[in-house]
């Protein structure tokens, strides 16, 4: 059997064919342009699986659906994108709108943080594991919440929006308007801030850090800044590291002695850190769940399939 999974972006539409075992056996894109009207980019997305079926060998009858992996509120039910603020859509007939350019069985439709979770686990580092969560740690947190093999996603189909659970009430400002969401202390975006703090004090009180040299070389703050420094032994960096991490492990914490999954899933380019995010993340996390390690607990494992997994995981749908 065979499927089409596509990533819909607001910079490119990903698609690619995937066969019964989830392998990727034909991968293409095309620029989203997502100021066009929402048939128009539909249409570019039918024109790219055609052209990629036919790569593969195949004929649109062999593909048993095609699904799809969006942002924005998702009501799957429907086949609606209910808002997706970078794609301009707003309660958007997706799968309705794809059906009348690309004649297949059936389409389906997903959050793409949550197809990305059901990517990992079908495929990636929660591979046949029945309850599974996915943290992304990017511009902001995202995520998604497996049970039985099954994404989560609540009554009203918002559930899962992890980065927005509140660590510390009336905290630090989120973008999504509220103070205290775990990921303003938690993406990317926060241990960029974190650093240019950091770095900013140290300036104001004549503390010497190799975070400035660092971050002049490269012409910017960003997420290795403080890693790279600590690796250095610089004291300030480890500050940030380990005011980061602290934040991190709390909202897992949180998540472990909820849902109890069996892989905890991270994502995202922080990962890239290795040891020297996990190893001390770990530590925190199993000091501060409620079973420790009592019982069976909670692997935390590093995503295994990058970009791949919204493809995966949205020709994983009707799974």
């Amino acid at each position: 059997m065979y499927y089409i999974g596509v990533d819909l972006g607001g910079t490119n539409i990903a698609v690619g064919v995937v066969d019964q075992d989830y392998k990727i056996i034909a991968k293409g894109s095309v620029p989203t342009n997502a100021e066009r009207p929402a048939d128009d980019i539909m249409k570019d997305m039918a024109d790219l699986c055609k052209k990629l079926v036919s790569q593969a060998n195949l004929t649109l009858d062999d593909i048993e659906y095609v699904g799809i992996a969006s942002p924005g509120s998702i009501n799957h039910a429907t086949g609606t994108v209910i808002r997706a603020e970078n794609l301009h859509f707003e309660n958007t007939p997706v799968v309705d709108l794809l059906k009348k350019h690309l004649p297949v069985k059936e389409v389906l439709i997903e959050n793409d943080a949550n197809a990305a979770a059901l990517g990992e686990a079908v495929a990636g580092a929660a591979r046949g594991v029945a309850h599974a969560i996915m943290v992304t740690l990017g511009t902001g947190v995202g995520g998604g919440i497996i049970i039985d093999h099954k994404v989560y996603s609540g009554f009203n189909f918002a559930g899962g929006e992890l980065g927005h659970m509140c660590i510390e009430y009336g905290g630090r400002q989120c973008t999504c308007g509220i103070k205290g969401c775990w990921e303003a202390y938690s993406s990317a975006t926060a241990l960029i801030n974190m650093t240019k703090e950091k770095i900013d004090e140290c300036n104001k009180n004549g503390i010497p850090t190799l975070m400035n040299e660092i971050a002049e070389k490269a012409g910017k703050v960003s997420g290795k800044t403080a890693f790279a420094a600590m690796k250095q032994g610089d004291a300030p960096a480890k500050e940030v590291v380990d005011m980061y991490i602290s934040y991190l492990a709390c909202g897992i914490i949180s998540m472990i002695n909820i849902f109890q999954p069996e892989i905890l899933v991270i994502g995202g380019g922080i990962c890239n850190e290795g040891d020297n995010l996990m190893k001390p993340l770990e530590e925190l996390v199993f000091a501060g769940t409620f079973t420790g390690r009592r019982i069976a607990a909670t692997t935390l494992k590093i995503a295994e399939l990058g970009n791949d997994a919204g493809i995966i995981g949205a020709a994983a749908l009707g799974g």
